[in-house]
């Protein structure tokens, strides 16, 4: 495939870009600073602020010339943008439905369910977010719901757990769909490594699922 990272130079973008290369696809490296190396990583500047160039982008009018089979958005501000990530997302669904492109939304776990308390999302749950990073957590739930109400565009939107990080590529997690998951060892987490794995994994062997997340998985005992 050709996969368009929107978002490449970030914790998660530039580990699936990584991994989305290793596997033999042709990557669309986009963010605002080119940078990527590897097989078949091709960089491109884009603004995703900017809806024009974005869509250029992603229609395979910009420099780099192809369009994608898939896109994977991958981006995040700090402090919270809501309408930023709301925006972008939607440009990048609208493109996508005329093209019939499959579009995987990197989101936040705020959007999933409690593993305690069904009727509550973990963004509305002080035991996984903090009053200081609320902002971030409700960025997440609108952008899940800008997914849902568009009509035509085939996407899947992937919560990571409480927890994420740089870490190991161990190639193991566990799948689930919209409640946040936890590991053998009661933590919710992974390492950005194996969440790129999921990612990449979601884009070759497509689920029915449109919410989906994963966790961490031990190894087995020897």
């Amino acid at each position: 495939m050709t996969i368009a990272v929107l978002g490449a130079t970030g914790t998660v973008g530039s580990r699936v870009t990584t991994e989305a290369g290793a596997r033999g696809h042709r990557v669309l490296a986009l963010s605002r600073k080119p940078a990527g190396e590897g097989p078949g990583v091709v960089p491109a500047a884009v603004d995703a602020g900017d809806p024009r160039a974005l869509r250029e982008a992603l229609a395979g009018s910009a420099a780099h010339g192809t369009a994608p089979d898939a896109v994977v958005v991958a981006v995040r501000t700090f402090p919270a943008d809501r309408e930023f990530l709301v925006g972008v997302t939607r440009t990048v669904l609208d493109v996508s439905a005329r093209r019939g492109t499959r579009v995987l939304v990197v989101g936040g776990a705020g959007a999933l369910r409690s593993p305690g308390d069904r009727d509550r999302l973990v963004a509305d749950d002080p035991a996984y977010v903090p009053a200081e990073h609320r902002a971030v957590a409700a960025a997440g739930v609108a952008q899940l719901r800008t997914c849902r109400a568009h009509a035509g565009a085939d996407w899947v939107y992937l919560s990571p757990p409480a927890l994420l990080g740089p870490g190991e590529r161990t190639g193991r997690y566990r799948r689930g769909t919209d409640t946040l998951l936890t590991g053998a060892d009661g933590r919710s987490w992974i390492s950005a490594e194996d969440l790129a794995v999921a990612v990449v994994d979601e884009l070759e062997t497509p689920g029915p699922e449109r919410h989906v997340t994963v966790v961490h998985r031990a190894a087995e005992p020897a």
